[in-house]
């Protein structure tokens, strides 16, 4: 039985824990975000669908450029500037949905 009691405590405990977390994420977020809505979140995919169609199309121009032609270097360093970016934005994006799955952001609903 004390081994149960002790589980049950801890999962109490635990729970709490979560939802202390999400009480303060959600305060902390909202006092710094605009409120979330579908337009807003549209704009960012766009925004991100953007920054993943230069990376690609950076890709392409590499990948057809001729090889030797002395351009290398600074051709990497633009393909590599078009990847930081969109990861970066990409990985905004995903903690952002993951902050509303999560019920750190409130979302207004129209």
């Amino acid at each position: 039985m004390a081994i149960d009691d002790e589980l049950t405590k801890n999962t109490r405990f635990l729970k709490e824990l979560e939802h202390n977390i999400r009480v303060t994420n959600n305060r902390v977020i909202h006092q710094k975000v605009e409120p979330i809505t579908a337009e807003r979140m549209l704009s960012f995919a766009d925004a991100v669908a953007n920054l993943r169609a230069e990376y690609v199309q950076e890709a392409f121009v590499f990948a057809d450029m001729e090889q030797g032609d002395g351009s290398g270097a600074a051709d990497i360093d633009k393909l590599d500037t078009c990847r930081r970016r969109f990861e970066v934005a990409r990985d905004a994006f995903i903690a952002l949905q993951r902050a509303i799955e999560l019920g750190y952001v409130t979302v207004n609903v129209e």
